[in-house]
Parts: C-alpha cells; structure tokens; sequence
C-alpha cells in the first residue's frame, strides 16, 4: 500500500499557530465602558456559580445595588468610577446610620466585587485596594444561665400540667439545649430524623436537601432522660411529615409562652437557645472544633463566633 502522504508538505502557519484562550474578559462579556448594573448582574451570577446562598447574593447585589443609585446615571459606567467614589459611598453610608455590621458587609461587597473585575482583566486595576476592611464584631448574644434554664424548665412544666396541657414548648425547649440547632433546622426536621433505635443513645440527624449544604449535615447525642418525654410528646401530637408541624412564627410563640410562664425578663428565642447549648458545652470543657462542627458552622464562620463564645465563657459572663 503506498504512504499517506499529509495534504500539506509544510503545515501552514494557520494551522501551527496556537489559538489563544479567551481573555478572561472575553468570558464575562463585559468591557471597561459596560455599566455597573449589568456588572452587578454577570457578578451575581459568578457568586451562584461559585455556590454561594441565594442570601449572600441578594445580600451582595444589594449592596452594589445601593452604590450604583449613589453614583446616579451620569457615572454608572466601570471605567468611570474611581477609589474616591468609593471612599465617599461608604462615607455616606456611615453618615446614613447604618450599623457596624451592615457596614462591614459594604466594604466587603465592594472590595470583592471590584477585585473580580481585575481579576477577569475588565478593569486595569483593583479600585477598592486602598479600602481598609476592619473585622467588626457585633455585640455579644444573650445566653441563659443555669438558673435560668431551671426557671424555664419550670414554667415548660407548668404549661405541661396545666388545665389545657401544651407539651410542646418543654420538648422543644429541650431539644435546643441539647443540640444547639437553628430555627431553620428545627423546622425542617421530620419524626425519623429522631433515631430512637437505642434508648439509651438517641440520637438527632441534622439534614439538609441541597448538595452546597452537605457539610452542615450532623449527629448530634441526646441525652436518655428525654426518651420518655419525647415519647408522650409522639403519642399525643402524632406527627407525621415534620416533627414540629407549625409555622416558625408559632414556634416562636412557645418560647415565647415558657417565657412568661417562668417569669423571666429575658425572650426565650431559638438564637438564645443555640447560644446557651454552645457555652454550656464550652464550659464543660467541650473541644472548640467539636463544638463547631456540633452547630454546624465553617471554619470561617467559626472565627467570629468563636470569639465571642470565649467571651461568654469567661468568669464573671
């Protein structure tokens, strides 16, 4: 069989030439001269890619949202704006009142999104690299002591033997203080997620549907003593698809009811609950990253949180 012989005895300089990749410019489709509200957009739209909550977007993109009405028509448009309309948005929002929290958040938006557009080459330059972001801790959470929690066990109970018995705000009570879980959690906990198949180590699953979320996934111990309890809590409310088949804002009203029931000054809240299991354990002498992992918080989320529980631990808190 006689050789292939190639199409071409030299390959033209076309075909040897390497294709260049897109810029990383090309790939946002924006340009310098685009506007900040479609930057805002294609910016969002990376942060869900990168599988950032739906919160934190709308939470981003508000921001941005709210510099881009500063700034007004005249100067919506990337290559623009400079570092002193920065300076001044931010100097607005001080002046507006807005808290410490709230405001760190801005500063965040704005370097994040700014340093996103240089680093996709849309902009020559990072604008919000002069911007000095400082940590801002928001004040410290209320807890319950122990004697609180005697207190409120105390009008739980109450409530339970009353004329129009209600054991709901004693178990739920309980179970916060045991587990430490949020509101959402709570209220997206179904009967089997309550494994009941050893008594004397049951144990709470901690679930979440969506795949971004499998980290915060737990099992958390209970303690025996609340078998009965919980049993008496089945037997009479028989839940079936949730374990709690009440609207959040009723939930709340339990606590809400324990509360006055005790006689407490302080609001029984699930946040309060959440924060009274963590130092409890904290005091205890539960490792920080066991305690951690038990709320089901990140290591970045940790940091702040962190800090404040060694806070709340310390003699005389």
């Amino acid at each position: 069989m006689a050789e292939q012989l190639p199409l071409f005895s030299k390959p033209p300089a076309e075909l040897t030439r390497p294709v260049p990749a897109p810029s990383p410019a090309a790939e946002t489709g924006l340009r310098p001269g685009a506007s900040l509200n479609a930057a805002v957009i294609a910016w969002c739209e990376r942060l869900r890619q990168e599988g950032k909550s739906e919160h934190t977007v709308k939470a981003f993109g508000g921001d941005l949202d709210l510099f881009a009405r500063f700034l007004g028509p005249g100067k919506n448009i990337l290559d623009q704006i400079t570092t002193r309309d920065l300076h001044n948005w931010l100097q607005a929002q001080r002046a507006s009142g807005a808290s410490p929290k709230t405001y760190a958040r801005r500063v965040t938006s704005l370097k994040s999104f700014f340093r996103w557009l240089n680093q996709t080459r849309v902009l020559p330059g990072d604008l919000a690299a002069p911007i000095i972001q400082q940590t801002v801790l928001s004040p410290l959470p209320e807890y319950l002591t122990e004697a609180e929690i005697k207190q409120a066990l105390a009008g739980a109970e109450a409530l339970r033997r009353a004329e129009k018995p209600d054991l709901r705000p004693y178990v739920l009570f309980t179970l916060l203080l045991q587990t430490g879980i949020k509101k959402g959690e709570c209220i997206a906990l179904v009967p089997n997620h309550v494994d009941l198949s050893q008594p004397d180590e049951p144990v709470l699953w901690v679930r979440y549907p969506d795949p971004r979320h499998r980290f915060k996934e737990r099992k958390l111990r209970l303690d025996p003593g609340w078998f009965p309890i919980f049993h008496e809590y089945l037997a009479q409310y028989r839940p079936d698809e949730k374990l709690f088949p009440w609207s959040p804002r009723l939930l709340e009203y339990l606590l809400e009811d324990m509360t006055k029931a005790a006689g407490l000054k302080k609001h029984i809240s699930f946040e309060m609950c959440r924060w009274t299991c963590a130092v409890r354990d904290a005091r205890a002498g539960m490792d920080d990253d066991k305690i951690r992992q038990k709320l089901g918080l990140s290591k970045i989320q940790w940091r702040e949180i962190g800090m404040k529980l060694k806070k709340l631990v310390e003699p005389g808190l």
